[in-house]
């Protein structure tokens, strides 16, 4: 039997030098790694609709999607992931707050390599980034 696939959506939100990271409760799937805000495609939901759900869910501002910059599978032991990320940015005003996360802070690019990411979002951060491992 094939493994399931999870469609999941996540957002890259630039201030100006930082960007917006998400750490998963230590309850979660893959807890206390961190990763850029979003999650998982409901059926019969566009990704751009999950990602405007799943940001105010987790961090509690309006986001404003922008073009898919990234795509990627990965295979986790029991299911496949395809992680979709997506350019967005929130009003210079709105302050994400934990809300459905266990932490959030802007961090810069040159401080991700200070974070643990999931694999699927480790191998799409490096080819934003131009990182080679």
């Amino acid at each position: 039997m094939a493994a399931p696939h999870v469609r999941v959506v996540a957002a890259v939100i630039p201030r100006e030098d930082r960007y917006l990271i998400t750490q998963r409760r230590p309850t979660a799937v893959l807890g206390g790694l961190w990763e850029f805000p979003g999650g998982k495609v409901e059926k019969g939901e566009s990704e751009m609709e999950a990602l405007r759900r799943e940001v105010r869910e987790r961090v509690g501002v309006d986001v404003e999607v922008g073009a898919c910059i990234a795509r990627r599978s990965h295979d986790y032991d029991g299911y496949s992931v395809d992680l979709s990320l997506y350019q967005a940015s929130i009003e210079e005003s709105a302050e994400p707050q934990p809300v459905r996360v266990a932490a959030c802070r802007w961090v810069k690019s040159a401080e991700f390599e200070n974070y643990q990411f999931p694999a699927a979002d480790q191998s799409t951060m490096d080819l934003l980034l131009g990182f080679k491992r």
